[in-house]
């Protein structure tokens, strides 16, 4: 049966996963448990942890980084559906999204496997590059499995919090949550509409790193779509006064230099957002911003250099509020 929208009431749900928080805001009629949505949300989340963290030893994906070559593995769903589309974004971005690049991010200081936040020697550095290439991934369609051809890892660290994202507004949906407004780690995505008849709205800041930019916030109407933001400020080290970013560009295996201090991307689903954000990162300001219009996504960069304006596409304006 419809629920009556206007006799709903906005909620709250909170967690912790992936190392970040999570956050539900929703709207719900009076006879819901809110116990047990929170509890089937963390439920969700934690069953995406246990495949794809590369923090647990024991994680599908910890375990295939380190199985024997020649060894198949069969994939669950999550697994097979986040790898699926991390292959597509890889190719159709030339490579500047990578599930491989594990140990380029390691041999710079980042990730799970981190080594010193220092510049790598270059023979390690050559090591690791020759270990990354998402075109040595293999797999079968039917049963799905997954060949470790040896020493390959994967990380996806730039597309599974989008994933959960999806993940949990589909759990919603299931339990007749009229509308939703989900979070995890700075990725959002919204379906449905408030009592009030608006869809849910987000604030995404001019810069990052300054709320009194003299660019304008912007509002986005979020009813049905997702977005997620990647950028450079968040982990970096310095050395020799230069600054080292965690995203790495897995074409040099080098960290971006001269790359938007944030990208911003709005697509159907948050899992594509949050790999289209991190692929054209990579890209930089210019070739990105070209890149994203002759594809048609929704994407804003803003520049490192505070006198640069921010530049959006097309498909980005238009949702723009």
């Amino acid at each position: 049966m419809p629920i009556d929208v206007s006799t709903t009431h906005l909620h709250s749900l909170l967690g912790q996963t992936m190392g970040t928080t999570w956050s539900v805001r929703l709207r719900l009629p009076g006879e819901h448990d809110l116990h047990a949505l929170h509890d089937g949300v963390q439920a969700r989340l934690d069953s995406i942890v246990a495949q794809m963290s590369t923090w647990w030893s024991s994680s599908d994906i910890s375990r295939y980084n380190h199985a024997p070559a020649g060894s198949w593995h069969r994939l669950p769903e999550d697994f097979g559906n986040v790898l699926h589309c991390a292959l597509d974004i890889a190719r159709r971005s030339g490579g500047t999204f990578d599930p491989t690049v594990g140990p380029l991010v390691a041999a710079w200081g980042f990730g799970a496997d981190a080594g010193p936040r220092a510049v790598p020697a270059p023979e390690p550095l050559a090591q690791a590059r020759a270990r990354v290439g998402w075109q040595r991934i293999q797999t079968t369609i039917e049963p799905l499995l997954l060949l470790q051809p040896g020493d390959l890892h994967l990380d996806f660290s730039a597309i599974a919090k989008g994933y959960a994202v999806d993940c949990v507004l589909a759990h919603l949906r299931d339990q007749q949550v009229p509308a939703a407004l989900v979070e995890i780690g700075g990725e959002l995505a919204g379906y449905g509409r408030k009592a009030d008849g608006q869809c849910w709205q987000v604030l995404v800041e001019a810069s990052p790193d300054d709320a009194d930019n003299d660019d304008d916030p912007l509002l986005l109407a979020l009813d049905g779509v997702a977005v997620a933001t990647s950028g450079l400020h968040w982990h970096q080290f310095e050395q020799q006064g230069q600054s080292f970013s965690h995203t790495i560009d897995p074409r040099s295996g080098r960290p971006v230099l001269d790359a938007p201090a944030a990208v911003t991307v709005i697509c159907q689903q948050a899992m594509q957002a949050d790999a289209w954000a991190t692929a054209l990162t990579v890209m930089g300001m210019q070739a990105g911003l070209a890149f994203a219009q002759s594809q048609g996504l929704a994407a804003r960069f803003v520049a490192s250099d505070a006198g640069t304006p921010a530049m959006a596409t097309t498909a980005f304006n238009a949702f723009v509020s």
